[in-house]
C-alpha cells in the first residue's frame, strides 16, 4: 500500500457477472429445461413457477447451482402432477452437472482493472453460493491472486459489508463494493456506510432486481469495469 491520504482503503468486487460471466449458464439451461418439459406446461408458465420455486427455496438452498438443480427438479414434478418420470429427472440432474463444470470467462475490463489497482487498494473478492462452485469458478477465472482477501457468503446484508470491510481494511466507511446487483451489491454496501458502484450486465436474475438508490452520495453506476480506475482517481485525487 503506497503512503499517500487517500480516501479510500478497500475495494471489495462481486464475483458472478460482475468478473465473470454467469448468468447466461442459468439461461441457457432453463431453455433446455423448457424443451425438456414442453408437453406439459408453455414456456412462459414454466419459467414463472420455476421462478417461483426458486423464491420459495432460498431460505432453504441458499444461492447457487445446486439450489436451482433441485428447484426445477420440484417444478418439473409440480407440472407434471408428480408423474414426472425417472428420466426427466436423470436429464435434470445431468444438465445440472454441466452447469457446474462449465468454463468460466472473464469479462472484458476485468483483468486489467484488477492490475490497475493491485498495490493501491486492498482488494476483496466478496460473493454468495455454494462453496464449492464459487472456489472453483475463482481459481478456473485465474483472477485469485489479484485479491488480498476472498468472502463466501451466504448472503449480502449491510452486516455483511460492515463485517468483511472492518476484517479486511479500514472499515465501510473507507471501502467501495463494486458489482453488477443493485440489490445485493450496491444498496447493502452504501446502507453499511461504504461506496456502491453499480455495473450493470445485459443478464440480471430478476430477484437481484431493485430501483437505483437516486440521492445517495456514495452511489455511482458505471459503463463497465474499465472505469473504475478514473472514479477512483475522482474520489481519492492523485496518487
Amino acid at each position: 500500500m503506497e503512503d499517500r491520504p487517500v480516501r479510500l482503503t478497500t475495494i471489495g468486487f462481486d464475483a458472478d457477472d460482475t468478473l465473470w460471466h454467469n448468468e447466461r449458464f442459468f439461461r441457457l439451461t432453463e431453455e433446455r429445461f423448457a424443451e425438456l418439459l414442453a408437453e406439459h406446461a408453455a414456456r412462459n408458465d414454466l419459467s414463472a413457477r420455476l421462478l417461483a420455486a426458486e423464491k420459495r427455496n432460498l431460505k432453504i438452498y441458499g444461492f447457487g447451482i445446486k439450489g436451482f438443480i433441485l428447484s426445477m427438479i420440484e417444478t418439473a414434478i409440480e407440472v407434471t402432477e408428480g408423474k414426472a418420470p425417472a428420466a426427466t429427472i436423470e436429464h435434470i440432474l445431468e444438465i445440472g452437472r454441466e452447469m457446474l463444470a462449465h468454463p468460466i470467462e472473464p469479462l472484458p475490463h476485468a483483468v486489467e482493472t484488477l492490475q490497475a489497482l493491485t498495490g493501491d487498494y486492498r482488494l476483496v473478492l466478496i460473493t454468495k453460493g455454494d462453496l464449492f462452485d464459487q472456489e472453483r469458478k475463482l481459481a478456473q477465472s485465474g483472477l485469485g491472486d489479484y485479491f488480498d482477501g476472498v468472502e463466501i457468503v451466504s448472503d449480502k446484508t449491510p452486516e455483511t459489508y460492515a463485517r468483511v470491510f472492518a476484517r479486511h481494511g479500514n472499515g465501510p466507511e473507507k471501502s467501495m463494493m463494486v458489482g453488477n446487483s443493485l440489490k445485493s451489491d450496491v444498496i447493502p454496501a452504501i446502507r453499511a456506510g461504504s461506496w456502491g458502484v453499480f455495473v450493470p450486465h445485459d443478464l440480471t436474475w430478476e430477484v437481484e432486481h431493485a430501483e437505483a438508490p437516486a440521492g445517495e452520495d456514495r452511489f455511482r453506476e458505471l459503463a463497465h469495469l474499465g472505469e473504475l480506475k478514473a472514479l477512483l482517481a475522482s474520489i481519492d485525487g492523485p496518487g
